[in-house]
Formats: C-alpha cells, sequence, structure tokens
C-alpha cells in the first residue's frame, strides 16, 4: 500500500525516528493495512487501539500517526475519537504533519484538516461519479460485471450467445403468452434451461426475482441506463442511506449491440406495469393472524419448514369472498435456488386444531405429568452438559468468525460502486443476522453454565 508517495513500510520506519529522536517508547503497533480511513467502522486495529486506551493497557500518553488522514477523513469521527482519546489522557501526534493535539494549536488544526480531508474525499466522489456520467452518456457500460447474455472485452459490452439464448427466451415466453415472471421461471426450469455460473452469481437457476430484473433492463436492447436508482439519505438520520427509484435518468444508445428488438422491450414493460397494478399483496396490511405451526410443521418431501401464509378466495365475479389461511413448503416456491415439488396448502385451521386436540388429550394423562415430573427431578449427567459446553464455545467461535469477516467486508466495499447501497445493505442484513445468532448462543452458554452450577450444587 502506499499512501502520499510513502510506503507502509517508509510511514512506519518514518514514525519510529521520530519516537527515538523524542526518547518516546513504541509499546504497540496498530496496523490497518489497504483500509481506507473514511470512515472508523470496520477497521478492526483501529478499533483494537480505542479498547486498549480505554482499558489503559501500557499506560500509554501518545497516539503517533504518519498523517492525519491516515488517522481518518471523516470530521466527526476525528474529532470524536480524539475526544474519546483525551478522556483517557491520551492525545494525537502527527508525525508528517507537524500537529500535536496536546497543544491548542494542535487541537485547531485537527478541526480544519480532518475537514478539509472530508470535503476532498467528497469531491474525488464527486468527480468519480460526474466520469460515470460522461461514460453514460456516450453509450459506454459503467458496471464491474457485464449483465447477463453479455461479456466485457476490453471495457465494451459483447453478446455471449451462450447466455443470450436465454434471455432471448424469457422476453419471448414474457411478451407473447400470458404467464408472468414465475412462469417464465418454472418454463425454464421445465426446459432445462438454467444460469451459467459466473464470478457475480452462483445460482443455477432463473427465478422469478431475476427475470423481473432482466425484463426491466433495458440493456437488452441496446440501450444504455444509469441513475435509475439514486442513493440518498434517510431523513433524519446521520449515516443511513436507502435507494430510491427515479423518475428522470440518463437512457440513450448504447455502443453495445441489442439482444432483443426494442419494440418487444417496450411490451414487456407494458406487460410488467399491467401485472404490477392487478396483483395486491395479499399479505400486507392489518392482518395480523398468528399462525402457530409456522416454521415447525415440516414438508414431507424436502422437510423444510411450511410457513403459514394467506390467499383471498374470490367470486366469479372478481369479488372477494373469503380469506383462505394455509401451511406451504417454503421451497415451492423456487427461491435462491431452491425448488420443492409439494405443492399442497394444508389448511391452517385443520391442522391447528388437529394438533391442539392430541396436546390436550397428552397433557390430560396422568402418565404423561408423572414422565414430565421425573425429567424435572432427575439429575443432569455434568459431562453430558460439558458436551454441550463445548459445542456452543465452538459454535460462537465459529460465529464470531463469520462476524468479523463480514465487518471487513463491508468495510472493504467500494462507495462508488453503483452497486454499492444495495451490497452493503444486504452485508448489513447478514451481520445483523449473525448478531442475532450470537445472543441466542450466549444464551443458552449462560443457561447451561448455570445448570452446571445447580448440578455441582
Amino acid at each position: 500500500m502506499q499512501t502520499d508517495g510513502y510506503s507502509l513500510d517508509a510511514q512506519k520506519a518514518r514514525m519510529k525516528a521520530f519516537a527515538d529522536f523524542n526518547d518516546y517508547e513504541i509499546v504497540g503497533t496498530y496496523e490497518d493495512a489497504g483500509k481506507s480511513g473514511k470512515s472508523i467502522e470496520g477497521r478492526l486495529e483501529f478499533n483494537r487501539m480505542m479498547e486498549d486506551i480505554k482499558s489503559g493497557k501500557d499506560g500509554v500518553s501518545f497516539v503517533l500517526v504518519f498523517k492525519l488522514s491516515r488517522f481518518g477523513r471523516n470530521a466527526a469521527d476525528v474529532l470524536s475519537t480524539l475526544q474519546v482519546m483525551q478522556d483517557f489522557g491520551v492525545n494525537l501526534i502527527c508525525v508528517e504533519d507537524g500537529i500535536d493535539s496536546s497543544k491548542d494549536a494542535g487541537k485547531l488544526i485537527i478541526s480544519v484538516l480532518s475537514g478539509v480531508a472530508e470535503i476532498e474525499r467528497e469531491n474525488i466522489r464527486v468527480q468519480t461519479m460526474e466520469g460515470r456520467i460522461q461514460k453514460a452518456r456516450e453509450g459506454k457500460w459503467n458496471g464491474e460485471f457485464a449483465p447477463y447474455g453479455y461479456q466485457l472485452i476490453d471495457g465494451k459490452l459483447q453478446i455471449n450467445e451462450e447466455e443470450a439464448k436465454a434471455i432471448r427466451i424469457i422476453f419471448e415466453q414474457y411478451v407473447h403468452t400470458d404467464i408472468g415472471a414465475n412462469g417464465v421461471a418454472k418454463y425454464l426450469e421445465n426446459h432445462d434451461i438454467c444460469k451459467i455460473q459466473r464470478q457475480n452469481g452462483k445460482n443455477p437457476l432463473f427465478d422469478a426475482h431475476l427475470v423481473r430484473l432482466i425484463l426491466k433492463n433495458p440493456v437488452y436492447c441496446g440501450k444504455i441506463a444509469y441513475g435509475r436508482r439514486k442513493t440518498e439519505k434517510v431523513h433524519g438520520t446521520r449515516n443511513e442511506y436507502h435507494l430510491v427509484e427515479q423518475d428522470n435518468y440518463i437512457l440513450v444508445d448504447g455502443q453495445h449491440d441489442a439482444i432483443i428488438e426494442e419494440n418487444v422491450w417496450q411490451a414487456a414493460q407494458v406487460k410488467l406495469l399491467a401485472q404490477a397494478k392487478k396483483y395486491e399483496h395479499v399479505n400486507r396490511g392489518k392482518d395480523t393472524k398468528t399462525h402457530l405451526l409456522s416454521g415447525i410443521v415440516k414438508c414431507p418431501v424436502c422437510g423444510a419448514g411450511m410457513y403459514g401464509n394467506k390467499s383471498i378466495k374470490r367470486k366469479k365475479d372478481g369479488t372477494k369472498y373469503k380469506d383462505f389461511y394455509y401451511y406451504g413448503c417454503k421451497h415451492r416456491i423456487m427461491t435462491s435456488g431452491h425448488k420443492c415439488d409439494y405443492k399442497k396448502q394444508i389448511r391452517e385451521e385443520l391442522l391447528d386444531d388437529a394438533v391442539a386436540e392430541v396436546i390436550i388429550k397428552l397433557v390430560s394423562n396422568p402418565k404423561f405429568a408423572e414422565m414430565m415430573q421425573e425429567k424435572i427431578n432427575s439429575k443432569v449427567d455434568t459431562a453430558t452438559i460439558d458436551t454441550e459446553l463445548a459445542s456452543y464455545e465452538k459454535q460462537l467461535r465459529q460465529y464470531y468468525a463469520v462476524k468479523l469477516k463480514l465487518a471487513e467486508e463491508i468495510d472493504s466495499l467500494d462507495p462508488d460502486d453503483r452497486h454499492y447501497m444495495k451490497r452493503k445493505a444486504d452485508l448489513d442484513d447478514r451481520l445483523y443476522r449473525m448478531y442475532d445468532k450470537i445472543e441466542d448462543v450466549e444464551t443458552q452458554l449462560i443457561e447451561t453454565r448455570a445448570k452446571k452450577q445447580r448440578k455441582v450444587k
């Protein structure tokens, strides 16, 4: 890694020379090689340094950094972090900038330079975006990966005939038949038309979501679209952003060949719009019904959980007749590369009542009550508990490793990538789910340790 003309080794040598000259003892080195200074989030070594400062490890008085921009480029991050450091009696010295936060002048300079660094980073981002907009106006492709059906050769889109066959079939089936995206996905599967796996997608099946994305993409009729979705800050937040569909965006003739005719693409857009209005979201709104056996009932074919759902029964004239609640296999609709052929919808009311009847009979049986009492009063084998503890501890280590990897992936994302927000949202979702898993395992670990302690007593 090279920064401002200095390699990482040169930066370290410069700081060591400064420390030797001032008779400073170096008690620890923290190095986030390859990490951007745009934010302190995801910088593992930086955060480890802050934890060491808070714990009073080694009793340090100063943190040496090569330049302020290496410490951080977000003014708020720099100033808030520096305040925390000074709360614990630690100051910041920027060797190359000649800044010492223990001095009044140093604090002022840090405030100014950190603001300048943030403005500089924003200017670079704006300039990069302008370059991409100009590239789009010229009909050139901006993405890191070519859309399915194309390949990138010397930065230009070229039709990949092996993939383009599926694209033509998708538009042909959607436009010239009465089936929707789900029907197209099933058609492709039934005719053994699978996705050719590539670096940005490993799912071999064309699911309905992917089919819709393909149908909406004007690149297939020889156009280049840019700015269809814009990253906007969530109102009332500081660092939260979301993608918002835009009505006005760049749409020009591309420098690539079309896979399908423009009139076919336009026909697909008309049908997409018509179908979007035709179907209502039957599971949204004020329906708060609890599906008691969701996830507990298992599919007899694939073994996956069966989940409660609702459909609306209608009369011949189209008016609503009644709501129908049922359990269905979660893979009955092809999603994420999984598909189950078990299509039966089990009436929810019948199954719930049947299970409730069995439970009532069970708990009313005196022998069942005696058996449960014996279980409660029986002594727990500590060897079994030790095995449980070892299993939970191993699982916790694995979850922490995954959490660390996800945090690193989030930090390594390019904020100027047009898919940045979507990729970050996906990684954030996985990270939040991992936090839930960690919390569950930690709870189980605490409960198991308490159970062992009761046994020992």
